[in-house]
């Protein structure tokens, strides 16, 4: 492709050197983090259900493996990205009819979907904990 006179110097597509950080790039960049990370809980799903039907041995060792400090990490983690990534995906699929680009309107939208994530998650570990 032949640049144009003065344009040597520019770099040939944005970059993050360019592009402030706001919530809508947040938002964004979590989505596709938390579809990552939602994806590898499906293998602790799996691994569940193998412990289920492989017999109380194996199920008490997952129990004890999830009952862990680390477990419970894992677990709240899995659990934050699934409602993140689904209430952000909700928010992108908006964004792919052609609503809610405005600047103010995406800010807003963006900021809401993040405490939501982490409001969310939150209210389900207390439902979970607090029975």
């Amino acid at each position: 492709m032949a640049q144009q006179a003065g344009t040597r110097n520019r770099p040939l597509s944005p970059h993050l050197q360019i592009w402030r950080w706001g919530p809508g790039m947040l938002s964004s960049i979590l989505h596709r983090a938390t579809g990552i990370a939602a994806s590898v809980g499906i293998f602790v799903l799996l691994w569940w259900l193998g412990a289920l039907v492989a017999g109380p041995a194996a199920y008490a060792k997952f129990v004890d493996l999830a009952d862990s400090p680390l477990g419970i990490l894992i677990l709240l983690g899995i659990s934050y990205s699934v409602i993140a990534h689904g209430i952000t995906g909700i928010r992108h699929f908006v964004l792919d009819t052609g609503a809610g680009y405005e600047l103010d309107t995406n800010k807003r939208w963006a900021t809401i979907c993040t405490a939501l994530g982490v409001i969310l998650t939150a209210v389900f570990w207390a439902a979970l904990l607090l029975r």
